[in-house]
């Protein structure tokens, strides 16, 4: 199992936190200091069965530099919306933890960090 982190978040923490309770095996993945490529991204979003203006945070100062907000989503816009998301990984939602089964999930609730267990 692989958890992307950012450790200043307080979600990160709480999912780290769950998985160590549960003496789940994992390898964490700072995110930030290893963007995600664009085709990891590309898989994690098929994984999850989302879009990536679903797992982008426009709040970020970087979603405000690019306009994001104002972006289309569109299908024919999803490969500019991956390569904001790998050039600028403040924007990517986290945490996401991908099972070694393949399923990934957005790791914010106790629940969905649950669902990745054996």
């Amino acid at each position: 199992m692989e958890i992307w982190i950012n450790p200043a978040c307080s979600k990160c923490r709480s999912a780290l936190s769950l998985l160590d309770a549960e003496d789940a095996q994992y390898t964490v993945r700072h995110y930030l200091e290893q963007p995600p490529t664009v085709e990891e991204l590309d898989v994690v979003l098929r994984r999850l069965s989302l879009e990536p203006w679903d797992i982008t945070r426009l709040g970020e100062p970087a979603a405000a530099a690019l306009g994001l907000a104002a972006w289309s989503r569109e299908s024919a816009d999803r490969d500019r919306w991956i390569k904001a998301l790998a050039g600028n990984p403040t924007l990517i939602q986290r945490p996401i933890i991908t099972a070694d089964d393949g399923t990934t999930v957005v790791g914010r609730s106790h629940e969905a960090v649950r669902s990745v267990l054996s």
